[in-house]
């Protein structure tokens, strides 16, 4: 039997509601098995690092701050030149998933350039698998994917409200992205023992 897939969710959260999606994208993927550990990137220790470097899947997050993701992630992405350098995260799995004020607010660049560090690791990106909610009038603000989005996980949440503000729906849709990728990279794992596989 394939091990239990091991996943980290590395992000930042400027005032706690990306926090409440990082539990969320945890949630799931225990739900569905995997063992998963919170990574904070602007406090990187040696052993968050280790943490990063043994995952099987790493799950990036950050707020969208004017167009992309938060600065002190974009710090945590370059920090990881000699990784990149060495091929160290290739193979892993990668997804994705963001919170702004505004219903769009550019959520898409930062879900793309979350997509594009992982390309540049070569790491296999995990899409959030579903059709857009609330596109219908049959459709409500409750659904799954409410905002549409296909490249991860994607909140919006008002700038005034606290975290607790963060929508149900969108709570639930990074739960839906952390169980995708608990499945995927148990179905990875799963492939390389039976093809003989190391990595």
């Amino acid at each position: 039997m394939s091990k239990k897939p091991r996943i980290a969710v590395a992000y930042f959260s400027g005032f706690g509601h990306t926090d409440r999606l990082a539990e969320a994208v945890r949630s799931g993927a225990v739900e569905a098995g995997a063992e998963v550990e919170l990574v904070r990137v602007d406090a990187m220790s040696e052993e968050e690092w280790r943490v990063l470097d043994e995952a099987d899947a790493i799950v990036f997050g950050s707020p969208t701050y004017m167009g992309s993701a938060a600065g002190a992630f974009h710090v945590f992405a370059e920090s990881t030149s000699k990784r990149w350098a060495s091929a160290a995260w290739k193979d892993k799995l990668g997804a994705g998933f963001t919170n702004a004020a505004c219903k769009a607010g550019d959520k898409h660049s930062t879900l793309a350039y979350f997509a594009t560090l992982a390309a540049q690791h070569q790491m296999n990106w995990v899409n959030l698998g579903l059709h857009p909610g609330w596109h219908t009038s049959s459709e409500s603000e409750n659904d799954l994917n409410r905002l549409g989005y296909f490249n991860g996980a994607a909140a919006s949440t008002p700038a005034d409200l606290p975290p607790e503000g963060v929508s149900k729906a969108d709570i639930a849709t990074a739960e839906h992205l952390g169980e995708r990728v608990a499945r995927h990279t148990a179905i990875v794992l799963a492939g390389r023992t039976a093809l003989g596989l190391t990595a």
